[in-house]
C-alpha cells in the first residue's frame, strides 16, 4: 500500500467568505491560512498547492485582545540607512485595514517560495462589499 500525492489538475479550488467581524485576529489568521493551504483537504500535499480561494469581509472590525492597538507596531525599511519605519496597529487600522490581516496570515505560513503563491488566493476588503459574486463564495463559520 502507498500514500497517494495529488496533483496539480486533480485540486478543486473553493472559495470561502469570512467575516473578520467581531474576531480575533490571531484565531481568524490561522483559520484562514489553514484554508489557502490545503490542510483541511484529506489530499493535503505540502509541495502542491491544494488550497482555495479566501475573500475576507469588514477587515476593519477585527479584533485585538489587550492593549495591542496601542503597544503593538508594524515595522518595514525604508531603504535608507538607519530607515526602519514604524506603525502602531491602531494607525494601520485607520490606513490599511486590509493589511493587518493580510500580514498576520503571511506570518502563518511556510517561510518559501509558495509562500507568495499562496498569498495571491487571499482577497481581503475593508468593508463588506467584494466582487467576487461570480465565483459564489461559501460563508465559513468561525
Amino acid at each position: 500500500m502507498s500514500t497517494e500525492m495529488a496533483k496539480k489538475n486533480q485540486v478543486e479550488k473553493k472559495w470561502w467568505l469570512v467575516d473578520a467581524e467581531d474576531q480575533v485576529l490571531g484565531r481568524l489568521a490561522t483559520r484562514i491560512a489553514d484554508l489557502l493551504r490545503g490542510k483541511h483537504k484529506p489530499i493535503f500535499t505540502p509541495h502542491i498547492d491544494t488550497g482555495d480561494f479566501v475573500v475576507v469581509i469588514n477587515a476593519k472590525k477585527v479584533k485585538l485582545t489587550g492593549e495591542k492597538w496601542e503597544k503593538k507596531n508594524y515595522y518595514h525599511p525604508s531603504g535608507y540607512p538607519s530607515g526602519l519605519k514604524e506603525i502602531p496597529a491602531w494607525r494601520m487600522r485607520e490606513k490599511k485595514p486590509e493589511e493587518i490581516i493580510r500580514l498576520a496570515v503571511k506570518g502563518m505560513l511556510p517561510k518559501n517560495k509558495s509562500r507568495h503563491i499562496i498569498l495571491k488566493k487571499l482577497k481581503v476588503y475593508p468593508g463588506p462589499e467584494h466582487p467576487h459574486q461570480a465565483q459564489k463564495p461559501e460563508p465559513l463559520k468561525i
